[in-house]
This record gives C-alpha cells, sequence and structure tokens, in this order.
C-alpha cells in the first residue's frame, strides 16, 4: 500500500533522507514498514507522566509486534498542580495549543503514517487529540492512567482533599501536624489525580468518542494491565493505518454527542466544555454551549467521584469503567452506538457483555444521582454568552442562591481575603480579569474554591469567575463567564454589594440591577490597568478567543 512515509523514504530523490535514517540505526527492513510516531509526553515534573517512558516502550513494543517501525517523540506537559496558585497556571491552558502544534509540526515534518499519542494530564490530552484532528492521520490514544487514592487518617484521599486542607490548617481546624499527614499521603505516586479530576475526565471522554481503547479512562498507571493495553494500543494502530481509519472518520457530530452524554452521566470536570469546544473546532464539528445543555437535561447524572463523592477512579475501574457507564447510556437509549471506533468495531460491539459491576461506584438509570447531567451552562446579563458550573459537585441548597458580590480583579486579591477570612455566609466571590485574554492563560481557582470547602463555607459561599476551575473544585463554582471582562463583559461592571441571584436547575445566573444602571455603568467605567505580559503569553493574549468557543486561537 502507499504510506504517508514514502514521502521521506522512497525513491532515489530521498537517498539524503534515507541515510539519516541510516544514522539513527534505522535499517532497510525497518524503513520498508510504515513509520509510527509515539508521541510521549515523559517527563520528571508531573506525576501522571513520570511512568510514561515505561509505557511508551510498551507501545512501540506492539507496534513492532504487527509488523510497524515505531519513532518516539516528545511533548511537553504542565502539571496543574505544581503550577496552581502562581505564575505557572497562566502557562497550563495555553500550553494545550503548544502542544498541538508540536505534534503537528513532529508528524507532518518526518512523514508518520500512524500516531500513538501518550499522554496523560489535563491539557495534554486534548491537545495532542486537537493535533490529530488537525492531521487526520490514523492515531490512537493510550493514555497514562490514574493515580491510586491516598490514605489520610484512614479515609481515602485525592488531591482535591489536600487543596482543602489547607482552607481547614488557615481556619484553625487542623493543626500543622495533619496538614503534614495530607502532604505526605494524599498522592502515592505516579498517575493522574485519582479523582474525576480533568486529566481522568478527558481519558475517559477519549474512550466515550472512540479514540482510545476501552479501559483508557479509568485502568490505574500502576497496573499491568495499563502495560498491556499500551501494547494493544501499539497493535491496534497498525490496523487503523491499514484501512486508512481517520480520526475524523470517528469523532464525528453524533461522538461528540456520546462524548456529552458520557461527560453527564461521569460528572466530569467543567474543563471538558472547554476541552470537547476545541475538539469540534478541529474537527469541524458544530456544537456550542446550547448543545451541552440539551444533552444535560436529557442524561442523568451516575457517578459521585472524587471531589462530588466518595469513589474515585480505582472504584470506577472495578465496577466496569467507563464501558459500564456507556453500557447504560445504551440501554437507557442516550448513545448513538453504531459508530466506529479504534477497536475497529462499532460501539455496540465494544459493549457486548459489559456490565455494571458496582451500583455505589456506577448508579443505576432507575436510581441517579440526578435526573439531569453532572455540568449546566447558565446564562444571564453578566453571562450573556454562558458560564459553566459541576452541577454535580454543588450542595443542594447552593443550585438556588442569591447573594452580595464580593469583587476581586485578580486570584491572589480573593484568597488573601478567603484565608483573611473575610468573606462570610451568603456572599457571591467574583474574580475576574482571569479569562483567557485577561489572565492572560484563563488560570484555574483551585485556591480559592478549596480554601472555601476547608473552611465549611461551601454549602453558603459561591463563586463565580471569568477563569476557570480544576476538576478537584467543588462547590457553586461557577466559570468561564463570558464575555470575560478583558473583553468588555458585564463581569467587569459588578459592584461591591450587588445581589447576584444564582438558579443552576433554570440555568440562570442575573445581576439585580436594571439594564439601564448597567449602561450608566459602562459608560463610566475605566478598567483597571492591563497585567504585565511577556514572551508567548503576549502573542496568545492577543490571538485567544473566548471561552464560550473552547478559548481557541483565532485561524
Amino acid at each position: 500500500m502507499n504510506l504517508r512515509s514514502d514521502n521521506v523514504k522512497k525513491g532515489p530523490e530521498r537517498a539524503p533522507n534515507r541515510s539519516l535514517f541510516y544514522a539513527l540505526g534505522y535499517t532497510k527492513e525497518e524503513l520498508e514498514r510504515p513509520l509510527i510516531g509515539v508521541v510521549s509526553a515523559y517527563s520528571e515534573i508531573v506525576p501522571g507522566h513520570q511512568h510514561l517512558k515505561q509505557l511508551a516502550e510498551a507501545v512501540m513494543a506492539g507496534v513492532r509486534m504487527a509488523g510497524g517501525t515505531p519513532i518516539l517523540v516528545p511533548s511537553i506537559g504542565v502539571c496543574d498542580g505544581i503550577a496552581m496558585g502562581h505564575l505557572g497556571m497562566k502557562y497550563s491552558l495555553p500550553s494545550r495549543e503548544l502542544i498541538c502544534d508540536s505534534v503537528e509540526t513532529m508528524a507532518l515534518a518526518h512523514g508518520f503514517d500512524g500516531l500513538v499519542l501518550v499522554p496523560n494530564c489535563d491539557k495534554i490530552v486534548p491537545g495532542m487529540v486537537m493535533a490529530a484532528l488537525r492531521l487526520n492521520i490514523p492515531s490512537i490514544v493510550c493514555s497514562g492512567g490514574p493515580m491510586l487514592a491516598g490514605k489520610v487518617a484512614g479515609e481515602s484521599a485525592t488531591l482535591s482533599k489536600m487543596f482543602e486542607a489547607v482552607g481547614s490548617y488557615k481556619a484553625g481546624l487542623i493543626d500543622q501536624q495533619q496538614l503534614e499527614q495530607f502532604e505526605q499521603n494524599t498522592c502515592p505516586g505516579c498517575g493522574s489525580c485519582a479523582g474525576m479530576y480533568t486529566a481522568n475526565s478527558m481519558n475517559c471522554l477519549c474512550e466515550a468518542v472512540g479514540i482510545a481503547l476501552p479501559g483508557n479512562g479509568t485502568i490505574p498507571a500502576v497496573y499491568a494491565v495499563r502495560t498491556q493495553l499500551a501494547k494493544k494500543a501499539g497493535m491496534q494502530v497498525m490496523e487503523l493505518v491499514e484501512k486508512d481509519l481517520k480520526p475524523r472518520d470517528i469523532l464525528t457530530e453524533k461522538a461528540f454527542r456520546n462524548a456529552l452524554a458520557t461527560d453527564m452521566a461521569l460528572g466530569c470536570s467543567t474543563n471538558t466544555v472547554l476541552h470537547l469546544l476545541a475538539l469540534a473546532n478541529e474537527a469541524g464539528v458544530e456544537i456550542d454551549l446550547n448543545t451541552i445543555n440539551e444533552v444535560s437535561s436529557k442524561v442523568p447524572n451516575l457517578c459521585h467521584l472524587a471531589p462530588a463523592g466518595p469513589t474515585h477512579m480505582q472504584d470506577l475501574y472495578q465496577a466496569g469503567g467507563v464501558q459500564a457507564v456507556m453500557a447504560q447510556l445504551a440501554e437507557g437509549g442516550y448513545l448513538d452506538t453504531s459508530l466506529p471506533t479504534v477497536t475497529g468495531k462499532t460501539i455496540a460491539e465494544n459493549l457486548q457483555g459489559v456490565k455494571n459491576l458496582d451500583t455505589n461506584a456506577i448508579r443505576p438509570l432507575s436510581e441517579p444521582y440526578s435526573a439531569t447531567g453532572g455540568l449546566a451552562v447558565l446564562f444571564g446579563n453578566i453571562a450573556k454568552n454562558g458560564c459553566v458550573v459541576k452541577r454535580s459537585a454543588v450542595a443542594p441548597e447552593m443550585l438556588c442562591h442569591k447573594g452580595p458580590a464580593r469583587c476581586f480583579n485578580s486570584e491572589e486579591e480573593a484568597i488573601s481575603a478567603i484565608y483573611n477570612s473575610e468573606i462570610h455566609p451568603g456572599d457571591v466571590v467574583v474574580i475576574r480579569y482571569e479569562g483567557p485574554k485577561g489572565g492572560p492563560g484563563m488560570r484555574e481557582m483551585l485556591n480559592p474554591t478549596s480554601a472555601l470547602a476547608g473552611m465549611k463555607l461551601d454549602k453558603t459561599v459561591a463563586l463565580i469567575t471569568d477563569g476557570r476551575f480544576s476538576g478537584a473544585s467543588r462547590g457553586a463554582s461557577i466559570g468561564h463567564v463570558s464575555p470575560e471582562a478583558a473583553a468588555g463583559g458585564e463581569i467587569a461592571l459588578i459592584e461591591e454589594g450587588d445581589m447576584i441571584s444564582i438558579n443552576i436547575p433554570e440555568y440562570s445566573i442575573h445581576l439585580e440591577v436594571t439594564d439601564e444602571e448597567l449602561e450608566q455603568r459602562r459608560k463610566n467605567f475605566v478598567a483597571p490597568a492591563a497585567k504585565p505580559v511577556s514572551g508567548w503569553l503576549a502573542r496568545y493574549a492577543k490571538l485567544v478567543t473566548s471561552a464560550n468557543t473552547g478559548a481557541v486561537l483565532e485561524k
């Protein structure tokens, strides 16, 4: 068959190219086989990536077993937990675009016939899948898998509990020794943090959308089954190359709707909204915030994984994983099971014989946590283009809330006020100028939300921002407010003490001032001085679009 790699290795004109392959130690026999790029995000700074070196080697073994020539290339990756709460978080979401561009560069510059993408953590997964869609060459995702939950004082704990412990310490609810117990025991080893945070959300949705093998989202990083999955992914990419089955053949509009349905059932991170919109943009598929509410209004929420509840990724795995959730959704008619996947089979074929093995981890359709999905998009006069909340992680008493605005123009200002006990029950904390342009980089607000939770304020205080939240956030944490303050959004016009009404069941958020008053405020408004920004973040700030379109870059 004709191969894309023929452009770099066939004919007398490519003798110089071949000489460089020989310099790398490849043999003539290896160059006669398909060249498969194995894109590994291995590094020694991200716990979710520490083991990807070994996992990529397993992928490469699978490629060789199936008759291909694997070629390892690198990808960067930011650890959101380490980047949290300081300048580093400005680089997290923008890194998604760098990752996408770099995978595109390596694949096209070197004529790869197919790709196995080996990511694990937050922005690396969508960045690589965006590249696969842009390139549209046979590709499969093989993620690193979740971390096992830790144990503190006899109870399971994940990173969200660690961040909340800081709030508890600041409030005098635990002492220094107890805080150190969390430090030492929350994260027991490699893997993406053990709750339904952004990394695990996206790894699960790669299964749901059909670009990863069953098990990709939930097999723990340290289990031998994860290594076996990597070998199978390496072998399977060769079938994709032979059939020329490409990402855009799989990630269709119906596949995105399947992913959204699974998202709602699992109770995934709000960041999945940003990333699914970005993926749809690369796929040329029309998905918007109204589509998300449409799906959310119909699909029940079946899982309450940390931080929404006491279960963790290993519990979901033991219950049958993403496939068990999808099997229940299929039973209820919420999925199109005729769609193709990278297994070479349809979703229906993949789900044959799959059952829910633990109704504590995955509730049956007859007993959902709620009749509606885990995410909701709210609209109103301070979020005309929408804002997003993880409904499944909101206490029932906070689904409807009305309170006075407490306004801050940066995360640092807000966290200082929270730590100094200046926020009181009933307040609505407003953090602005943290959007894609205003941040720049749309920082995650895990420190403020965790501080509120640790201080036992998550059931009485709401937080809204044009920034975003970690999947580890819980409570009435409403992010992605669009338009953002830096783009002239009405969130910039909120004043201290203004009453804000939130009604999540009705998809509504409203600033209780008249249109005339808002217009007068706009006329008198003086924006705060722009934050100094340099390096490539300055280019990002100029090119990035709004959160309601996935914070992608302008074409």
